[in-house]
């Protein structure tokens, strides 16, 4: 039997390398299927629209509209893959709805499969975040994700009790390549004919360990 995934890219903290998994992680599946569907819920500037707008819709969840506008596209068994670019600013009231409503239970019955990946950091709040989660999210469902640019270092324990996702950092000045509103990682992979580059090697690995978090999780559902 299958199930529509649903990927919700979250952190507590700002600057953490959120918006670069969520575009990461939608180009990959934009790549893999043809099609795929990512929301946008956040203050700050550039954030996930600016960079794939033909693929992404905002979102709100400030008002109950809003909220039940959001749940309704989310719980649907439509086969189209959704990424879920949560802002910091929205990460408590998000995961508070979602436990209020039963968002995990109602999922499950629809055949939607819900998938945090939580961006760590090495301070309180994030700790705490986890812990809020661990306690509401399967722990199968629950991917750390370590993003050695802001992780300098050994994950804390709490954070690797599940699934860990690593992401190498790259040097400064491809992550200053890679922020311009311009740039697609996909067309980055077609157009390099250099295989053995940094920069390429880094994408595929990143889009290999997306295929691997998929494949773990058609084996979970199934």
């Amino acid at each position: 039997m299958s199930y529509t995934p649903v990927f919700i890219v979250c952190s507590p903290r700002p600057i953490v390398g959120k918006t670069t998994v969520a575009r990461l992680l939608s180009e990959f599946l934009l790549l893999k299927n043809g099609t795929v569907t990512s929301f946008d819920i956040n203050l700050k500037e550039p954030s996930l629209l600016d960079y794939l707008p033909r693929i992404t819709e905002t979102a709100e969840i400030d008002d109950t509209v809003g909220k039940m506008q959001l749940m309704d596209r989310l719980i649907v068994d439509d086969g189209v893959a959704k990424v879920i670019d949560l802002g910091y600013h929205a990460f408590d009231e998000f995961f508070k709805m979602c436990e209020e409503i039963g968002f995990i239970k109602e999922a499950a019955r629809r055949h939607v499969a819900p998938v945090v990946l939580f961006v760590a950091d090495t301070d309180r709040v994030s700790a705490r975040g986890h812990e809020t989660l661990s306690q509401q999210i399967p722990p199968s469902a629950l991917v750390t994700i370590d993003n050695e640019y802001v992780v300098r270092g050994e994950l804390p324990s709490a954070f690797s009790r599940g699934p860990v996702l690593h992401i190498a950092a790259l040097p400064v000045f491809l992550k200053t390549y890679i922020s311009r509103l311009t740039f697609s990682f996909t067309d980055y992979l077609r157009q390099e004919k250099d295989s053995s580059t940094e920069l390429h090697q880094w994408i595929r690995r990143n889009y290999l360990s997306f295929r691997e978090l998929e494949l773990n999780l058609i084996l979970q559902q199934s």
